[in-house]
């Protein structure tokens, strides 16, 4: 069950150029949280601004768990200027998270930017339901926004990076790097990032039969899924409703069941 709680910040380290981590003790939200996961974040002690922000759950501990954002406004301004002993409300972990089919042979992870923040807990649970780590896609812009590599070597991932501009790995898109690995029935897909590479991630292995999953990102007002500001279009009626809603379906769905030709005329708008 989600709950808010006040946990202390036991670690704030800048990763990347705008990009932080941020750890905070909360042995009761680890107890219970699961990869895919995120929680609704406090970001300030007044009134501005006065909505939580959604982070996806990064890290999974014993006694706490991590989040890792990119500064993108006043929000996660804030929350990377919180340091160390600053207790952060924090109301989760909220949403369903990945389901982990262990009869696949291979599992393979496509994180796109800032996507990559769900992933790492998921590969280490990977590992350890399914007794072999995970290959791991990364993809960024440029060299100096990797995100999270050295965490999936320590785990034992198979890496394979891209960059938009060729500064590290080769200079390509992860759907490309995704096309090389070939997956087939017998692999599951797990991805995070962009819409047009979820879109894309998304038609490629629904044309080749492998299971994919996708975890999206939203804007929430509420993470109980009570404001319906976050709904994305269904392909197929589910009890008799077409619209789904990020934080309380997902936000990780079965990548068939999304309409992204809906999602493509709202970009377009």
């Amino acid at each position: 069950m989600p709950s808010v709680v006040d946990c202390p910040i036991v670690l704030r380290q800048e990763v990347a150029e705008g990009h932080y981590r941020i750890s905070v003790q909360a042995p009761g939200i680890a107890r219970v949280a699961k990869p895919g996961q995120f929680a609704m974040l406090q970001v300030s002690g007044g009134y501005a601004p006065f909505l939580r922000r959604p982070m996806s759950i990064e890290r999974i501990f014993s006694d706490g768990v991590s989040f890792l954002f990119k500064v993108e406004g006043e929000g996660t301004r804030l929350l990377a200027e919180m340091d160390t002993g600053h207790n952060l409300s924090v109301h989760g972990p909220l949403g369903n998270g990945f389901t982990i089919d262990t009869v696949c042979d291979r599992h393979i992870l496509v994180a796109g930017g800032i996507g990559v923040a769900p992933l790492p807990a998921l590969a280490e649970r990977v590992k350890r339901d399914c007794g072999k780590a995970p290959d791991v896609i990364i993809a960024a812009r440029t060299e100096r926004l990797l995100l999270c590599e050295d965490d999936f070597r320590r785990m034992g991932c198979a890496i394979h990076i891209t960059t938009d501009d060729g500064s590290a790995g080769e200079k390509a898109l992860a759907t490309g790097m995704l096309e090389r690995l070939a997956p087939d029935a017998r692999t599951c897909v797990y991805a995070c990032g962009p819409n047009p590479m979820l879109r894309a991630v998304s038609q490629m292995m629904l044309d080749a039969g492998v299971m994919c999953l996708v975890s999206l990102e939203a804007q929430m007002a509420c993470g109980d899924g009570a404001c319906l500001g976050c709904v994305i279009e269904s392909k197929s009626e589910i009890e008799g409703e077409k619209m789904l809603r990020v934080c309380k379906d997902g936000p990780v769905f079965d990548a068939s069941l999304i309409d992204w030709a809906a999602h493509d005329l709202r970009d377009d708008q």
